[in-house]
């Protein structure tokens, strides 16, 4: 099964990293997130990815033709050129990079790279959010479910503390950040039949999250896969800082390898 992989957006909301790399090569712990994505599916044994690329396609690329030499110690004769790798340390991974369009949206990307995917169920997510989720939970669900498309869904946390106060103007309990309004959310990491790409269009401005989603989910083709455990998106740089900060202090909840 194939790991597709959102990877073309301008990640405009942070710009202070992305004016010089595109926001899935933003670096945790000195890897990109990229990398810890494809580490969580790796642990469950998927090993063939499809990355969708766009924005700075060529920064993705290089890295990932460089990468054995990036993991390995290596020696290197300077006047004939040749090179001799010692200790690979890289994953066992196939990666298929596929350059989907400076301006494409998420659904034309995901169809523009449709004969890459093949005509098998796949797994798709973006390129900037880490998560514990449970991949061979998630994908056993979606078997059972029987439907074309599996979403992940989480309940975030409220922004404010939340407070129950008496009518006397007494404070009965405080609860720093508690969930939410009870919304789930969609939190990427989908299984996907092929029945999904007949929803999508070439046009880049067709969006996956607007009318592809919205028509398998009113025909009564979409289940969810309730997360409760870890998930969080890289949108700012705020966001970038925690999650460093919890690398730095062995507090990465999403590091399942």
């Amino acid at each position: 099964m194939k790991a597709v992989i959102l990877a073309g957006g301008f990640g405009t909301r942070l710009a202070e990293e992305t004016d010089v790399r595109p926001k899935p090569m933003v670096e945790i712990g000195g890897k990109p997130i990229l990398w810890h994505i494809m580490k969580t599916y790796s642990e469950y044994g998927i090993k063939d990815f499809v990355i969708l690329l766009g924005y700075k396609s060529y920064y993705i690329k290089e890295y990932f033709l460089n990468y054995s030499l990036h993991q390995s110690d290596v020696t290197i004769n300077t006047q004939t050129g040749d090179m001799t790798v010692h200790s690979n340390k890289s994953e066992d991974w196939n990666v298929t990079l596929v350059d989907t369009g400076l301006n494409a949206m998420t659904g034309a990307r995901i169809k523009r790279a449709q004969k890459h995917i093949g005509n098998e169920t796949f797994l798709l997510t973006y390129g900037d959010g880490v998560a514990d989720i449970n991949i061979d939970e998630l994908v056993d669900f979606h078997r059972k479910s029987e439907c074309g498309i599996t979403m992940t869904s989480y309940q975030p946390e409220g922004r404010f503390g939340s407070i129950d106060i008496s009518e006397s103007g007494k404070v009965n309990s405080f609860q720093e950040k508690p969930l939410g309004d009870g919304s789930w959310i969609n939190a990427g990491y989908f299984v996907c039949e092929p029945m999904v790409f007949d929803y999508l269009d070439e046009d880049e401005t067709c969006v996956f999250e607007q009318a592809p989603l919205r028509n398998l989910a009113s025909e009564g083709h979409m289940m969810t896969f309730k997360h409760q455990g870890f998930w969080k998106p890289m949108d700012a740089l705020r966001d970038k800082q925690q999650l460093q900060e919890m690398w730095d202090n062995n507090e990465a909840a999403w590091k399942v390898w």
